[in-house]
Parts: structure tokens; sequence; C-alpha cells
């Protein structure tokens, strides 16, 4: 399969799999060319500004209005978000997991999934799977999907065309948009944001300039490609925090044309140019901010995506790791590869950690203790790759999360050495 690519972030992009498909003079002719059907699908309200309008002319062989049967709601899965009443209660404490065991049985990636965490903007999933999905196809009406693959290749055929994506690549999936995860590998395993109430934006630079963190041109979108194909599929909708099924006899993924800007994408995060403190004290983490989900309150956002990539550290007289603290926004941390350093233990690829609001957080001891005495040489951060979803909401933990066997209850103990070295002698000497 021949796979092409257009660079940008948000941009107005035209693309078509036929010549020909694509209207010359207007978005919705009387007759489209080549017998197609015009469809338009929006992610934002017709009266959005235009920076926050998102939307898709489709030039399909079948409108999308076509299915089967009735919808059947799906009741044995793990999937949550706020339109759950979960009976349980989230503690004020730290949390930690181990990584999922890929299943036994043959598991794709939608029936895989298991929901961790969820408030009321967003909802976190994680994915084990080692089966790609053949005669089915999904969507989701409830927000966009941002994949972090960990573990294995994916590719995500979608309405738009074919993105290929490799762990410590990311790949946004707008809400609505219908597609299909084959595997690349034997197995696969990462993690999923869903974000319901905003759409993702690159954060605003700032004192930085105009250059640095997350470039524009790095981000790409996939170019047309279309299935012309009858059969038997089943049609997967996640919609009101429930997993649906319908029965539909065409792929939906038989768009030969589009123009517009919604559509997936993807991004490297090795392409991610970091900035940090060059002369003393610890930067806060939104300084390595990928993408941001902005909320109605000014410089607040529902839901940051922040990594933690390779990097050269060179602040002098200063303690390095990420000092104690404890914050408003919400964090759910997880590492693609390589080991974060405020945790040398316990936090591994395709584990997760949450400190939730005001949950106080920082190196372990073991942390600490090297970094208070360590030589302060100029140091390269390599072949690691941490992330974090924070949320101006708190995370709301599932059953799964807080009674599974993936659930670290020791991961308190790590801070328990920790001992006051107040001596008010020091003063005198």
């Amino acid at each position: 399969m021949d796979i092409t690519y257009q660079a940008g972030f948000h941009n107005y992009f035209e693309t078509e799999a036929v010549d020909g498909a694509l209207p010359k003079d207007r978005n919705s002719p009387q007759m489209a060319p080549l017998g197609l059907y015009v469809e338009q699908v929006n992610n934002s309200a017709f009266t959005a500004p235009k920076s926050q309008n998102f939307k898709v002319w489709q030039y399909r062989i079948r409108p999308s209005v076509l299915h089967c049967g009735q919808a059947v709601r799906i009741e044995n899965h793990l999937i949550r978000d706020k339109h759950h009443t979960d009976k349980v209660y989230t503690p004020p404490i730290q949390m930690r997991w181990h990584p999922r065991v890929i299943p036994d049985a043959p598991t794709d990636v939608i029936s895989s999934l298991t929901t961790m965490a969820y408030n009321d903007v967003a909802a976190i999933h994680l994915y084990a799977a080692n089966q790609s999905m053949t005669n089915s196809y999904f969507y989701n009406a409830d927000g966009q999907w941002l994949f972090v693959l960990e573990q294995g290749g994916l590719r995500f055929k979608t309405e738009s065309g074919v993105i290929d994506a490799k762990p410590g690549e990311i790949v946004v999936i707008p809400r609505g948009i219908r597609y299909q995860v084959i595997l690349l590998d034997e197995t696969a395993r990462g993690y999923i944001c869903e974000v319901q109430s905003s759409d993702f934006y690159l954060p605003e630079r700032g004192p930085i300039g105009a250059n640095g963190l997350a470039e524009e041109r790095h981000f790409l979108a996939p170019s047309a490609y279309f299935e012309d194909k009858s059969g038997q599929f089943t049609l997967y909708t996640k919609f009101q925090g429930q997993l649906w099924q319908m029965p539909i006899n065409y792929s939906p993924l038989d768009v030969v044309a589009w123009h517009g800007n919604l559509y997936p994408y993807k991004y490297d995060l090795r392409l991610f140019t970091p900035v940090n403190a060059v002369l003393k004290d610890h930067s806060d983490p939104s300084i390595f901010t990928v993408l941001s989900a902005p909320s109605t309150r000014p410089s607040v956002a529902d839901l940051d995506f922040v990594i933690f990539p390779p990097r050269w550290v060179v602040a002098e007289d200063t303690f390095r790791p990420p000092y104690y603290h404890r914050n408003v926004m919400s964090e759910f941390m997880g590492l693609i590869f390589g080991q974060y350093d405020a945790k040398h233990e316990g936090f591994s690829p395709g584990g997760a950690s949450l400190h939730n609001t005001m949950s106080a957080h920082g190196p372990d001891q073991e942390s600490f203790e090297k970094a208070s005495i360590s030589e302060l040489k100029p140091d390269r951060y390599k072949g690691n790759m941490a992330f974090m979803f924070e949320s101006n909401s708190s995370w709301q933990v599932t059953d799964f999360a807080l009674n599974s066997v993936l659930r670290q209850k020791e991961y308190l103990n790590c801070w328990q050495g920790l001992k006051a070295n107040f001596n008010t002698e020091i003063l005198n000497s």
C-alpha cells in the first residue's frame, strides 16, 4: 500500500484518490463528479469562529446513513466516561499501575479497551491487542481520541486515508470519523486520551517565541484512499459512554476525495523541540506541552498532553528532578520507553500513575537522595519518553483501575524512607 501524507496542523487540505473526484467550482454540486455522494462532517458549531470551525467535505461511494439493522448496546465492556455512575470512590492518594498483559484470546484494539479514569471533560483508556480489525469498523460520537503507541505498530485505515504509526508516535482521530485498526506487529499496547469538551490545539508559545516545542509542519495528515467493497460488516460506536454495534453491508471507508480542516493526523514525539532551564531551577512541565484542549477559562486547559522527552539537563546548583509539589491540575502519567527520572523503580513502559488534584507527589527516596548529592555535570537524558495527561478536573478512577491486580498498592512505600533532615545546628556551623 502506497501511503502518503500532507504536512501541517489544522491546515485546509484537499486530496483525491481518483482524478476528477473533487468538484472544481462548488462544494455541493447538483450532481457530484463520478456519481459520488456529497457529505459534510462537522466537529464544531456552524457559528464557531473560523479558527475553531472544523469541517470536511467528503465525496463518497455511499452516504453513511446506510445501515442494515438496529443498533445494539454491548453490555460486557470496560469503557467508562462521565455518563457512568460507578459506585467507586476515588481516594485522595497517589496511585500507580503495572502494564497490562496482552490477552491470550484473540482481541482487537476496540474489544480490548479498558477505561482507567475519567472526568467531566475527558477519559483515559488502555488497549492491549493481538488481532487486527477485519470485518469491523469504529467511530466515537463522544469525543476525539489521542492514541499514544507504546508497543507495536498500528495502521489506521480511516475515511480520510491511511496512517501508519509506531511506538513513540501519536495519532489523533476526530470525533465521528470512521476507521479500522490493523496491527503491524504481533501485538500492540498503548494509551488513549478521549477529549469530549474541546479540540486539540498547539499551545501558545508566549515568551518562547515563534519556534520550538511541536512544529506545525511535523503533523501529518493522510492522503485520500478508499475501499469499495460489499459484505457483512459490523460498525461499532461509542455513544453517551456506551459501546454499540450495528450491521452494515459495505465498507464505510469509501471516501474517494475530501477537502477541509477536519481529519486524523499523526505526530512523531521524537521531533519535539524541548526548551528547558539553562542555568538554575527546575522548569514547570508546561514547557513540554505538545497539544492542548483549552477550557472556557483563559490559560487553563481542559486537557494538556505533555511529554518528557530525551534532552540535555544543564542547570547548576539545582534539584534537577521534579520537586515535591501539589497542583490544582490532575496528572495521569504513562511511560512509552526508558526510565522516568523521578521514579527509578516500579514505573514501567506501559504502566501508569495518577496524582489527582492537590495530591502531593515528587521523587521517590532513591531519586531524591541521588539528585541531592550528585555532581551536576551536563547530563543527556536519552532513551526515555514519558508523558502526562493533565486536566483541570479531578480524575475519577474506574472499578477496574481501583481494584485490579495491576494496581501497585505498595506505591506509597516509595516515599516512606524520606526522613526529616531539619537541623538548627547547621545555622551555627
